[in-house]
């Protein structure tokens, strides 16, 4: 079980200002010392975080893994194939959201998987990661088209308001953790995950592989320090490793 931490809010706090810092590469330096296994970034089409530039110097610098986020467009799918990172996450994206809301529709979106994207990346030694919902359903066209992993969406159990809610949640994720893992995928999980959250998630949901964890940590680094959220992140993780 790996920490890679997303470095998105990074680059949105900078480019509030337009000064140029604080910087998103130095940040990836600062948690890959403090233990984080690698970096996650999501390059959007209105680039409203992270930027082309950003991109290759987070490739360059980049000791650990490097996921790259993004939604599967022509455009993405040429630039990744370029940057060539460790790990692709395919992840729905629409201009209006503040974050990502949910896991990819597997039923909308398996054919052109089938026939466009996944033929594209196949020609390289990228690895590719589908951002889905706990649900069997969208985790067995996954497994069909064959990815390499599932990144479980964490998001309804991280905004679960009740302990019955939350504890239906992590039910969910853990059968969907099984079933990934039953059928030969990698089992990553994000979204909405924070120090308060992240332990009964990591002590219920079985075979996780990487935890991406991106606008939480750089909140409670504002108050803590970036390596010391990233190591209290890994103090809660290495419990459960």
């Amino acid at each position: 079980m790996r920490l890679l931490v997303n470095v998105d809010h990074v680059a949105t706090l900078r480019n509030a200002r337009g000064e140029g810092y604080p910087d998103p590469v130095e940040a990836a330096r600062v948690c890959e010392e403090a233990g984080a296994a690698g970096i996650v970034f999501h390059l959007r089409k209105d680039r409203r975080h992270i930027r082309e530039a950003d991109v290759y110097r987070l490739k360059e610098n980049v000791k650990g893994i490097l996921d790259f986020e993004m939604a599967a467009t022509k455009e993405m799918i040429e630039t990744s194939i370029d940057v060539n990172p460790h790990l692709i996450t395919l992840v729905p994206e629409s201009r209006e959201e503040l974050t990502t809301e949910g896991g990819l529709s597997m039923d909308t979106v398996f054919e052109d998987f089938k026939s466009r994207v996944f033929p594209k990346i196949r020609e390289t030694d990228i690895e590719i990661s589908l951002f889905v919902d706990p649900n069997p359903g969208d985790i067995e066209k996954a497994a069909e088209l064959g990815s390499d992993a599932v990144e479980l969406h964490t998001g309804t159990y991280a905004n679960a308001r009740t302990e019955e809610a939350q504890k239906h949640e992590l039910h969910r994720l853990k059968e969907a953790a099984e079933q990934a893992h039953k059928l030969g995928m990698k089992v990553n999980a994000g979204h909405g995950l924070n120090l308060n959250n992240t332990e009964a998630l990591v002590q219920t949901v079985p075979h996780l592989h990487d935890i991406s964890i991106g606008h939480a940590l750089v909140s409670s680094a504002v108050f803590m320090g970036l390596e010391n959220t990233v190591k209290a992140f890994l103090e809660i993780m290495e419990k459960y490793n």
